[in-house]
């Protein structure tokens, strides 16, 4: 996609806005089955943003989102993106989001004891959780999609490593390095159609690599007998549900929940792939993704804020509504943040 194109379009601004408009759709129904939100909200295809006060409020999904997006600005705002750059800044603003009044939101367990080990002076290694593949670490890593001019190593390193703050899992690495993938070629204008098809290939080609720069030596806090080992591990785990997710996405059922097909999204692979699932029903029909995954059986919440993401990156801002976009909680910073990667 050319320069006009991509300007014209607003990736940024578009998938910062649907995972927030996801995150928020599905904050009232995570942990409810799907006759449970039925029974709540309705049929699926009508269900309404929750609004509260003029706000639709969003979890710790958007709020670390945000998080990122600000320890990524602070390091591009001065130089290149660049592991020993980037994990002072996000780290801190980690740290921040732990100690914030506003962190009360349901968040993920690891999230907080990997915040609270942070919150100090230990090496990173030393606080993130090596065994916890949770999908707080992809949930949040859609800036890292978004930031233009990253080499392709970059976007990798600094995907692996925002995850790793946290979640230590290979798993978690490889579908956070998959997600940012999926974000930045939809806002690049590559076709749905062939998206899960090049994911896969991407998978083959990096799961033999282990990003030492950026990552250090956190592999040796597993017990992988070395790097390779470790990091395959999780590639092939992604793998797995990637080629699961394209054996079903032409003949899914829109009707049956998404978590049937392709997990309940608690764990990284799981959430990319059902976010990813919600997004290629409906092309074309962002809304109707969002209500798809927002009623689910499993994280709706996650699994609704990565489609979002999927789906503004893919059709940029114009996908949602005034009357949506306008009272989602943040407004302001994600437009921001859309506007600096949009330019």
């Amino acid at each position: 996609m050319n320069h006009a194109r991509a300007a014209v379009k607003r990736a940024a601004t578009g998938s910062l806005t649907g995972l927030a408009l996801g995150d928020a759709l599905g904050f009232p129904t995570e942990f409810d089955d799907v006759p449970s939100i039925l029974a709540k909200c309705g049929p699926w295809r009508e269900m309404e943003l929750p609004v509260r006060n003029g706000t639709a409020y969003v979890t710790d999904d958007t709020q670390m989102t945000l998080a990122l997006a600000r320890g990524v600005r602070t390091t591009t705002d001065t130089g290149v993106l660049a592991p020993q750059r980037l994990v002072g800044p996000v780290r801190e603003e980690f740290v921040a989001w732990y100690h914030s009044p506003d962190n009360d939101r349901a968040p993920g367990a690891t999230c907080l004891r990997a915040c609270e080990l942070l919150d100090g002076d230990r090496p990173w290694q030393d606080a993130c959780r090596i065994h916890s593949k949770g999908c707080g670490a992809n949930m949040r890593v859609a800036p890292i999609g978004l930031v233009p001019g990253l080499s392709e190593e970059q976007r990798a390193g600094a995907a692996q490593l925002q995850a790793a703050l946290t979640h230590g899992h290979p798993t978690a690495l490889a579908a956070s390095d998959l997600t940012a993938r999926a974000v930045h070629l939809l806002a690049q204008g590559a076709d749905p159609t062939g998206l899960v098809g090049q994911l896969r290939s991407y998978a083959y080609e990096n799961r033999s690599r282990y990003h030492e720069h950026w990552l250090g030596d956190l592999w040796t806090r597993s017990q992988d007998p070395d790097a390779l080992h470790f990091v395959r591990r999780g590639w092939d785990e992604c793998l797995a549900v990637l080629e699961h997710l394209d054996a079903v996405q032409r003949t899914a059922d829109p009707e049956l929940d998404p978590c049937a097909y392709t997990g309940d999204g608690w764990i990284a692979e799981e959430a990319l792939a059902t976010g990813l699932l919600c997004f290629l029903l409906f092309p074309g029909e962002p809304l109707t993704a969002l209500r798809r995954a927002a009623c689910t059986r499993g994280d709706s919440d996650s699994i609704a804020a990565l489609a979002g993401a999927f789906a503004g990156a893919h059709l940029g801002a114009d996908a949602w509504p005034a009357e949506w976009a306008e009272r989602v909680e943040h407004r302001s910073d994600l437009v921001a943040f859309g506007a600096l990667w949009d330019a």
